[in-house]
């Protein structure tokens, strides 16, 4: 009975591991979403919109008899860009200071999650896999697990699978997320 209960704790604690990895990435994928749409006031994009518009017919009146106004329009869409970018170092320093705390609040509960669950899975194996899957890397998987080889089964420590599972999880936030 003890076994049993043992193996399906085993068998669970894989996919939960990822599941609270996985949620901290998509927080702090949010997180970073948050902040970038903070950072684009409708200011800030009707100015963008302004120089676009401005360079635009610069562009168009690039003949010699033109080269006056083509010359005022692009000093005037230089002017734009200036005050754009100081109206951007202004708001940036604002919203920089709004999200740190948040970006603390993550940080410290991902590593007290973490190491919550190294010290909760110590020694425990999380998940056995075939020994043909990662042949090269079956000695480093089963690091701290105890017993590392048995047949053809490596047991994957507690440590290796967050790595795993961090990269994981950071490479499907950036592809599923763009």
């Amino acid at each position: 009975m003890e076994e049993t209960l043992e193996e399906h704790t085993k068998s669970l604690a894989a996919p939960i591991i990822f599941i609270i990895v996985m949620v901290f990435q998509l927080s702090d994928k949010f997180l970073s979403n948050m902040k970038t749409k903070a950072s684009m006031s409708k200011k800030d994009a009707q100015l963008r919109a302004e120089i676009k518009q401005l360079l635009k017919e610069a562009a168009a009146l690039s003949e010699p008899s033109t080269f006056a106004q083509s010359a005022k329009l692009r000093r005037m869409a230089t002017a734009k860009e200036k005050e754009l970018a100081k109206s951007q170092e202004s708001s940036s320093k604002e919203i920089k200071v709004s999200f740190s705390l948040y970006e603390k609040i993550l940080m410290i509960s991902k590593v007290v999650i973490y190491l919550t669950m190294i010290v909760w899975f110590w020694r425990i194996p999380v998940v056995s896999i075939s020994k043909e899957l990662v042949q090269p890397f079956g000695r480093f998987l089963s690091w701290k697990t105890g017993g590392s080889f048995s047949n053809n089964i490596i047991m994957v420590g507690v440590i290796p699978w967050l790595i795993l599972s961090t990269r994981v999880g950071k490479y499907l936030c950036n592809k599923v997320l763009k």
